[in-house]
């Protein structure tokens, strides 16, 4: 397993220079970038941007592995879900382009007034296409566990059943609802462990219980990326490097 910086809190206002700099002094081995932030590297990049960014994190000992977007398919407005699935194509482009291994997109949430079953349905056959898409170019599509209703681990799985496709891979969350009565999470995350691709995870001493989704990963050979999602802090270097401890620390005992 590799610890790797989600940047939609902590590490938001850096760009890339200062990103590389501040993960490598903490030994996080790679990045996720997230859209819209100060480290810029969006679709409207030139191939000439891309190239430059792609250079500056393999001259690294930081992998730059995903592009966090905020793309999602719950809208029940075919022009609204169809640019949703123009923007996803445009960002696995830019992920070839600068070297990332996949991509990062979501659902955010049921509709209201939509059947529960038809909203799952288009959720996941518009998640096929992208994956799909994403094969063809290389790049891994990752599908966060996430939004009100679609990120309870019933419903997220049915979305994975009806994308069926191998490139359709899960970012696991740690949410709160993934527990169950007995602080146990192996309901919901068994399901899914074949077709993990990332997680992201949050401050480790708050009440989630990492040790056991730790142990579960190693268990099943997971060599991909845990991704800290923690909220930002003036004083991020530093808490990227208790981070880290903390996380080894864990690990090994895990």
């Amino acid at each position: 397993m590799k610890l790797g910086l989600v940047t939609y809190n902590l590490g938001r206002d850096w760009d890339v220079p200062t990103l590389i700099k501040h993960c490598t002094a903490a030994r996080f081995e790679g990045v996720e970038l997230r859209s819209t932030h100060a480290h810029k590297v969006e679709a409207d990049l030139s191939p000439a941007q891309r190239a430059e960014v792609r250079k500056r994190f393999e001259d690294s000992p930081v992998e730059l592995y995903g592009l966090g977007t905020a793309f999602e398919f719950q809208s029940p407005d075919p022009a609204t879900l169809q640019k949703n699935i123009d923007g996803t194509k445009a960002y696995v482009r830019l992920a070839a382009d600068v070297g990332a291994m996949g991509i990062k997109v979501r659902p955010n949430g049921l509709p209201r007034g939509v059947p529960e079953e038809k909203a799952l349905e288009q959720i996941g056959r518009a998640y096929r296409q992208v994956a799909q898409f994403g094969a063809d170019h290389g790049v891994q599509l990752w599908m966060e566990v996430h939004g009100r209703g679609t990120s309870h681990p019933t419903r997220y799985k049915k979305i994975i059943d009806v994308a069926d496709h191998p490139n359709a891979l899960v970012c696991w969350n740690c949410n709160a609802i993934d527990i169950d009565e007995n602080g146990e999470i192996a309901w919901g995350l068994e399901p899914l462990l074949h077709k993990l691709g990332e997680v992201h995870i949050h401050d480790l001493y708050a009440g989630y219980p990492y040790a056991d989704l730790f142990r579960q990963l190693l268990g099943v050979g997971f060599r991909q990326y845990t991704g800290v999602e923690s909220p930002g802090s003036p004083d991020a270097p530093r808490i990227l490097k208790f981070y880290r401890a903390l996380w080894d620390k864990m690990v090994l005992s895990a």
